[in-house]
C-alpha cells in the first residue's frame, strides 16, 4: 500500500511539473505575442479615431520646426487602444474622398504582380537548368547568383539607375519590373529545393522515354510546389512594402505605389496614414494566411521530396 501510494504522489508530482513547464512557456510565448502584435492593434483601433482625437493623442510625434526639422518630445505619449468615439471618417476619406490612395495602392499591385510572376517562371527555368547541367561553369554562374543574393538592395540601386538611364526606362514602370523580374533570390530557393529531388525519379522518367520539358512540366513542377509558393508568398511581401526603388527610380510620384505614401506621414496626414495602412496590410495577410502551410512547407529542410 504504501508503494502505490509513493507512486501515485510521484504521478501527481510529475504531472503537475510538466503543467507547470507548459503554464509558464504559454505565459512567455503570450507576453511576446502581445508585443508583436501591439503595433497592429493599435494601427486597426486607432483608425477608427477622428482626427481631432488622433492629433490630440500623436500629433507631438509627427510635429515639425519652422525649418521642416522634427521636434523634440519632452512627454510621455499615450498611446490608446480604445478610441472615445468609433468614427469611419479616416475610411471615407481615403477611399472616396481622395482618389490618389486608390490609385497608389493599384500602382503597388501593378507592380507587384507582374513581378511575382515573371520572376517565378524565370526562375523556375534557371533553377532546373542548374539542376540538370552540369560543369565548372554552372558552378561559378551559381556562384555568382548566391554573392549577388548576400548584397543589400541598397548596394544595386546605383547600378540600377545608371542601367535604366542608359536603356531609356529611368521614370517609367519599366525601371521596377525589370530588376524584379530577373532578381536571383527566387533561383537560389529554387535550386536548392530542385536538388532534393531524387535522381532514381528522374532517371524512370528518362527511361520511360520522356523529355527535359516533360520532366520538368509533369516531375519538377509538382514536386516543388510547396516551394513555389513559399518563394511567390516572400516575393510578393518584399515588392508589396518596396521604398528604395521607387523613390530612387521614379520621379513622378503618381507612379509611386502606397508604400511610399505611408514613409512619407506628416502631420495633416496622420488619421489617413492609420486607415491607408490597415488597407494595406489587407493583401499581404490574406496572401500569408492562404499560404502559411506552404510557406512553411517550402522553408523547412524535408530532408527529401514527398511521395
Amino acid at each position: 500500500m504504501k508503494e502505490e501510494r509513493k507512486d501515485k504522489i510521484r504521478h501527481v508530482l510529475k504531472k503537475g511539473g510538466k503543467f507547470t513547464r507548459i503554464s509558464i512557456l504559454f505565459i512567455i510565448a503570450l507576453f511576446f505575442a502581445v508585443i508583436f502584435l501591439l503595433p497592429t492593434v493599435l494601427t486597426v483601433t486607432n483608425s477608427f479615431m477622428n482626427e481631432t482625437e488622433i492629433n490630440a493623442n500623436y500629433g507631438k510625434v509627427f510635429a515639425t520646426n519652422e525649418n521642416g526639422g522634427k521636434v523634440f518630445v519632452n512627454e510621455t505619449i499615450q498611446l490608446k487602444v480604445i478610441p472615445d468615439k468609433v468614427s469611419f471618417e479616416q475610411y471615407k476619406s481615403v477611399l472616396f474622398m481622395s482618389p490618389d490612395y486608390l490609385y497608389k495602392f493599384w500602382n503597388s499591385v501593378l507592380y507587384t504582380v507582374p513581378i511575382m510572376i515573371f520572376q517565378l517562371v524565370i526562375a523556375l527555368l534557371a533553377s532546373y537548368g542548374f539542376m540538370r547541367l552540369k560543369g565548372r561553369l554552372k558552378e561559378i554562374l551559381f556562384f555568382v547568383y548566391i554573392i549577388i543574393c548576400l548584397m543589400p538592395y541598397q548596394v544595386t540601386l546605383v547600378p540600377n539607375f545608371l542601367v535604366s538611364k542608359w536603356i531609356g526606362i529611368l521614370d517609367t514602370r519599366w525601371a521596377i519590373w525589370l530588376p524584379g523580374m530577373f532578381s536571383p533570390f527566387a533561383v537560389y530557393l529554387l535550386t536548392k529545393y530542385m536538388r532534393r529531388i531524387p535522381k532514381s525519379i528522374i532517371e524512370a522518367a528518362k527511361v520511360d522515354g520522356a523529355g527535359e520539358w516533360k520532366i520538368f512540366m509533369k516531375i519538377c513542377l509538382p514536386l516543388c510546389k510547396g516551394a513555389i509558393y513559399s518563394v511567390a508568398i516572400l516575393i510578393f511581401i518584399d515588392y508589396w512594402n518596396m521604398v528604395e526603388q521607387p523613390l530612387i527610380l521614379l520621379a513622378d510620384e503618381y507612379l509611386h505605389p502606397l508604400s511610399i505614401f505611408l514613409s512619407k506621414i506628416n502631420v495633416g496626414e496622420i488619421g489617413l496614414a492609420f486607415a491607408v495602412a490597415c488597407i494595406y496590410m489587407v493583401p499581404s495577410l490574406l496572401v500569408f494566411l492562404y499560404g502559411e502551410d506552404y510557406l512553411v512547407e517550402g522553408i523547412s529542410y524535408q530532408g527529401g521530396v514527398k511521395g
